[in-house]
This record gives C-alpha cells, sequence and structure tokens, in this order.
C-alpha cells in the first residue's frame, strides 16, 4: 500500500501500471484540492479502479496519515538487486554517482535519505538485504515520491558489492566522525559512492575496511553526531557542488 498525496501521485506518474487499485476519501473531491484533482485524473486516464471511501474506511486500511489517498501496488519496479547493478552502470553516460547505506533501519531515516539521493541526482540507492529498513509504505510516504524514481538495490553481501564498484573504478567514500578529512577537502567529483553508516554505530568494521578514503563532516557545537539522513544530505550535495562546479 503506498499512502500520502506525493508519494501516490509520484507512482502514477512513473508506474502507474503497478497499481492495481485506488482508494480515494469520497468528500476530498468536493473540496477543489487541485492536488487530488490531479490523481484522481491521472487514474482515471490510466484506466486504474477506483473506490471512493470514507475517512473512517480509509482510516482502517492505513493507520498513518493517509491524507486521503492509498494506491494498491504491485512491487515497485525500481526494488532491485545486484544483478541489477552492473547493467545500471554499465548504460550510464556520465560518472556514476551513488549512495549506500550501511544498516539503517528507521524507515524514516531511508525515506529522507531516499528523497535528498532523488534531489541531488544518485544514480542509484543500495541497503543491505539484512538489519535494513526495506521500501515499505512508510518509506515511500517519507521519501515524498523519490521511492517511484530512484533505483534501489537491495544487495547480500555489501563489502563484495563495494569490491565490485571498485573495480569499476569507483571510489568508496564512508563517512566516519574520526576520519581526519573533511567532506570539504575530498575530492567528490569522479566515479564515487558515499557510504553512511547506521543511525546508532556508523559504519560496520568491514564496511569500513573496504572504503577507498574516510571522511568526517566538521563539527563545530558540542553535539558530535548528526542524524545519517542530514548527514547524508551534507555529503551528496557537496558532492553535486564539486561536480557542478
Amino acid at each position: 500500500m503506498v499512502y500520502g498525496i506525493h508519494a501516490v501521485t509520484s507512482l502514477l506518474s512513473h508506474h502507474g501500471e503497478s497499481v492495481a487499485q485506488l482508494f480515494l476519501q469520497a468528500d476530498r473531491k468536493d473540496k477543489k484540492d487541485k492536488r487530488f484533482q490531479e490523481i484522481l485524473d491521472s487514474a482515471k486516464r490510466a484506466g486504474i479502479p477506483i473506490v471512493e471511501c470514507s475517512r473512517a474506511e480509509l482510516d482502517e486500511k492505513c493507520a498513518e496519515v493517509h491524507q486521503g489517498v492509498l494506491a494498491l501496488s504491485r512491487p515497485s519496479i525500481q526494488e532491485k538487486h545486484e544483478k541489477d547493478l552492473d547493467a545500471l552502470l554499465e548504460n550510464l553516460n556520465h560518472p556514476p554517482f551513488l549512495l549506500v547505506l550501511d544498516g539503517v533501519t528507521d524507515p524514516h531515516n531511508l525515506g529522507a535519505c531516499l528523497r535528498s539521493a532523488e534531489a541531488a541526482g544518485v544514480d542509484a540507492v543500495i541497503v543491505t538485504k539484512d538489519k535494513s529498513a526495506q521500501l515499505s509504505p512508510t518509506v515511500r510516504k517519507v521519501a515524498c515520491g523519490a521511492a517511484e524514481i530512484v533505483p534501489f538495490i537491495s544487495v547480500t553481501n555489501l563489502v563484495r558489492t563495494l569490491q565490485s564498484l571498485q573495480q569499476r573504478g569507483i571510489w568508496i567514500f564512508g563517512a566516519a566522525g574520526e576520519a581526519p578529512q573533511s567532506v570539504y577537502q575530498a575530492d567528490l567529483k569522479g566515479p564515487l559512492a558515499l557510504v553512511l553508516g547506521s543511525e546508532g554505530k556508523g559504519l560496520r568494521r568491514l564496511t569500513r575496511e573496504n572504503c577507498d578514503t574516510l571522511i568526517a563532516i566538521p563539527m563545530a557545537g558540542e553535539v558530535n553526531s548528526l542524524n545519517v539522513s542530514v548527514s547524508t544530505g551534507i555529503c551528496l550535495f557537496e558532492a553535486v557542488r564539486q561536480r557542478n562546479a
């Protein structure tokens, strides 16, 4: 189930064929809500079955803030696996720009990271199959449509994936608070994979050891760490600044 105005709008726009059924809050049609009407029109054009429900009925289907719209979706074609990564990289016509998340378990953090990744123009987001959040309805809602755009690759062995990327000439930069080099000092312009760790422990030991370089975000205050989604945004957009320059 995909819910929320932004998430459902993006789903219909990019992967409308994956929507099996749409549930809409009946009384919202009369409020002249432009975004809501766009969803309704898109669904009608695509021939998607529409079920009008009361607010209470939608609340029964979804305990989260659904904004009056739910889409019953088949698995997203954005959900890919290791075998898809090679094909994706082969077809790029520019230096790869990847985000790797090592054990991010909070779906809200993952959704926020996906949203930043899409805004930064990342080619794919890579996560681990185990001990990591996956593309859940909550992740899609928080991502505000980005989950339907950015390829999401779930891998079994992250170290093996990092080594495979290195063999392709992609530099692996891991974010670690104790790193001697600042993210602003690093050269992030070439083929790049940025690796960020879990909310509590950061990068795992083997992941850290398989990075080419470790980078840190300079901290001026007494708090010595940032939320992983905030750190992701800072690192991604420093890379964007350098690559655009």
